[in-house]
């Protein structure tokens, strides 16, 4: 970073559940960090395989946020936002790996334009390092359907890193394994929401910062490595029944109503047939997940209908300018259908 000004503080906020062996390299990452000043908190998030034990006297610059329970990732974020001291929080993975040039582009990004609330660098996967991360990759964007994709990863598809997608551009969500947060957009919007427990509280929380009249870009000039699936495996039931469930609220949420009467029939249609086909593969408790996840939606109904009020409440853009943001066709018809398999297929 240059000399000439006076960078603010960083607060780097890493929940953590289990794992010495991802949380030590993380922090040893951060050590090489050419970034100045910041402090790192690290949320015990009731750990009980004695990894916080074991790494942290190797790392006493590290601050530690003790929860009694789990918290999820939501949560866990929510403990070290109120504890922490920085202009701007990085809520960072413990199971990613930072270069040493990954903070100072986020925050040089965030100080040119005030409009901008959150960043990500450009996620790469640790055990492919020349290829995309599913976890973000190089910016979140979302169709009308309410599905997310990123720049170089459509649902499965994982695109090998050329520079293909090395330009700074405005994008739908900046994504939850590494990101950079404008603390006092957070003070409007609230914090992530803790109903989602884990995966999509960062796009929930994206839209409410669009809402908000804030942008969300993505810097490529910083680079971060992430482990997918270290915490929950792909295939896992409870990841299932938590990305049904979750990316159902956050339409029930967040979405303008005229969009979400035309969208939650045709979610419900490519639900039923995601629960057949794995009935058909035999995975019986995936299927019983996707029903859960309705299940969860009748029971907290009331729940969801007085998050949306306070949802709609903050709105400073109309519904039109908030509709622009989206991809205005259909990824699951694109990907599966019409066979654009990298976010370069996908009409402009």
């Amino acid at each position: 970073m240059p000399d000439d000004k006076k960078w603010p503080l960083v607060s780097i906020i890493i929940p953590h559940w289990r794992g010495a062996e991802i949380l030590q390299r993380c922090l040893q990452s951060l050590q090489a960090t050419d970034y100045r000043p910041f402090e790192i908190l690290l949320i015990d998030n009731a750990c009980d395989d004695g990894s916080v034990a074991k790494v942290l006297p190797h790392f006493p610059e590290v601050r530690v946020v003790a929860s009694a329970k789990n918290l999820g990732y939501a949560g866990g974020c929510n403990l070290g936002l109120r504890a922490s001291r920085g202009k701007y929080a990085a809520l960072l993975n413990n199971d990613a790996v930072v270069t040493p040039g990954w903070l100072a582009p986020l925050v040089a990004a965030m100080e040119r334009n005030e409009s901008v609330a959150a960043c990500q660098p450009k996620i790469l996967a640790l055990d492919a390092p020349d290829q995309f991360d599913y976890a973000g990759a190089a910016g979140g964007f979302m169709d009308w359907l309410g599905y997310p994709f990123c720049r170089g990863r459509v649902f499965f598809t994982l695109e090998h890193d050329r520079g293909q997608y090395d330009d700074e551009v405005d994008i739908f969500w900046a994504s939850g394994a590494c990101c950079l947060l404008r603390q006092a957009a957070l003070a409007e919007t609230g914090e992530l929401d803790e109903h989602f427990f884990a995966h999509m509280e960062e796009i929930d929380l994206n839209w409410r910062l669009h809402w908000a009249g804030y942008r969300v870009r993505a810097v490529p000039g910083a680079v971060v490595y992430h482990q997918a699936g270290s915490t929950l495996q792909a295939e896992s039931p409870r990841k299932v029944y938590l990305n049904h469930r979750n990316g159902l609220i956050l339409l029930l949420k967040n979405m303008p109503a005229a969009q979400l009467f035309k969208v939650l029939p045709l979610r419900l249609l490519l639900d039923v047939l995601a629960a057949l086909r794995m009935l058909l593969r035999l995975h019986w408790a995936q299927a019983v997940k996707v029903l859960a996840a309705y299940v969860y939606l009748i029971t907290h109904a009331r729940q969801i209908r007085r998050q949306r009020r306070q949802s709609y409440d903050s709105r400073k853009i109309a519904h039109t300018a908030l509709l622009r943001k989206f991809y205005a066709r259909s990824i699951v018809w694109d990907y599966f259908a019409g066979g654009k398999k990298r976010f370069s297929d996908l009409p402009s």
